[in-house]
């Protein structure tokens, strides 16, 4: 089996974060907290009744009595002003433990929160745009599962990043190309090897016709355009994905073919169904819904999902609010967490951020950087690397300028 799961705990217990878990009434919540606690993961927080909790070395918060339950409204309050919502209907929105523990992130005193188990997706995934609100730059809100397997042949010796598994229901071509490249970015981060996108159909590269295999070609080409660094190839069955020897057959001279890692499913049906196949008839371990586009941590679970699945849960959303603080020293962490790993840094890595270099008068900029465009409106993405830094979506000094204005003369009449 994939040592995934490991990796992420070694990492977690670094540098504990505060995690919220609002399904305090849940007998599988009560017994994750207990192996979190005995591993040292995170620091937790439970909401629901006290008198009914009793997990040593948690803290547990009643939402309807909590000390800052009016502090949380009154803020809820001022988020939301615009929709109409008034202080006295916000005080009743802060009795939700969901609402109430995605406060508790807005405003500092928790890192992430975990929930899902005895509630839909949507009520999760709608405290946290409504209050957390999606991160800078995201098109689109998607989930994805990490399925760790024993077979070792597939994907990353075992692991594969199935998307989107939980969310969009019938993305579109753009969107699909969204979710690809937005797994692409997670496998990365998580994994530390190069995501390999297979674009899944029931058809492999136009093999077959229909509205399915067309959308999925489109998002391929979209996802090329979007990300031209980017390994992706579809359409692809999911034979032709995974396993070399058809590949070889259905698929000659694909980069991605037989060798992904990352599977983008063409709806939420197809996704779904198959990662719970793979759990159930392959043992498979699925962790997820992991939501990514979200501006903090917040993660769904199955409810469906056991005690040990909330424990990986939590391990991984431990991760994330780590590498939303410092996002260089964690990410090399979360790929390489060893016993022997050095302990995180005390603030923001800034070996890379250095002025940039002069560039000659006269000398022409260089072909345009994916790297920096489109971070601003100016932005022009002609960058050098030295560029790409702290001031990589700035232009030249030169070109920042208004340029002169032209003198009107005055016409003088004829005497």
């Amino acid at each position: 089996m994939s040592d995934f799961l490991e990796r992420m705990k070694k990492a977690a217990k670094s540098s504990k974060k505060t995690i919220v878990l609002p399904e305090g009434e849940d007998p599988r919540t009560i017994e994750a907290a207990k192996k979190i606690v005995a591993e040292g993961l995170a620091n937790l927080v439970i909401l629901g009744d006290p008198d009914k909790i009793d997990v040593e070395g948690v803290t547990v918060i009643d939402p309807r009595s909590a000390e800052k339950h009016d502090e949380y409204a009154a803020a809820f309050a001022e988020l939301r002003k615009k929709k109409g919502v008034t202080l006295p209907e916000a005080m009743e929105q802060m009795n939700d433990a969901t609402y109430f523990g995605t406060m508790m992130v807005k405003m500092g005193d928790a890192d992430g929160l975990v929930s899902g188990a005895c509630h839909s997706t949507a009520n999760t995934l709608r405290p946290a745009l409504q209050i957390l609100k999606t991160a800078p730059g995201t098109k689109l809100v998607s989930a994805f599962f990490i399925m760790c397997t024993d077979k070792a042949e597939y994907g990353d010796d075992g692991t594969l990043l199935f998307a989107d598994c939980g969310l969009n229901i019938d993305p579109t071509a753009d969107e699909l190309s969204e979710i690809a490249i937005a797994s692409a970015g997670s496998w990365e981060k998580y994994m530390g090897t190069q995501p390999k996108v297979a674009m899944l159909s029931f058809s492999t590269m136009g093999s077959a016709k229909g509205e399915v295999p067309t959308k999925v070609q489109e998002a391929t080409e979209l996802a090329h355009e979007k990300a031209p660094e980017l390994a992706v190839d579809g359409d692809l069955q999911l034979d032709a994905a995974l396993v070399p020897s058809v590949a070889a057959l259905k698929a000659p001279g694909s980069d991605v073919a037989g060798k992904a890692n990352v599977l983008v499913f063409p709806d939420l049906e197809a996704g779904n169904i198959g990662y719970k196949l793979v759990q159930r008839f392959a043992g498979a371990q699925a962790y997820g819904p992991i939501l990514q586009g979200i501006a903090k941590p917040v993660n769904d679970l199955s409810r469906g999902c056991s005690a040990d699945d909330i424990v990986g849960v939590v391990a991984i959303t431990a991760v994330q609010a780590q590498m939303a603080e410092y996002p260089a020293a964690t990410a090399t962490r979360a790929r390489h967490a060893c016993a022997t790993a050095p302990p995180l840094v005390d603030g923001p890595d800034r070996a890379r951020r250095r002025r940039p270099t002069p560039r000659p008068r006269g000398e022409p900029l260089p072909a345009p950087s994916r790297a920096c465009r489109g971070r601003r409106p100016a932005c022009t993405g002609s960058r050098p690397a030295s560029w790409h830094g702290t001031r990589c979506s700035r232009l030249p000094r030169r070109s920042r300028r208004a340029p002169p204005r032209r003198r009107r003369s005055r016409r003088r009449g004829s005497a």
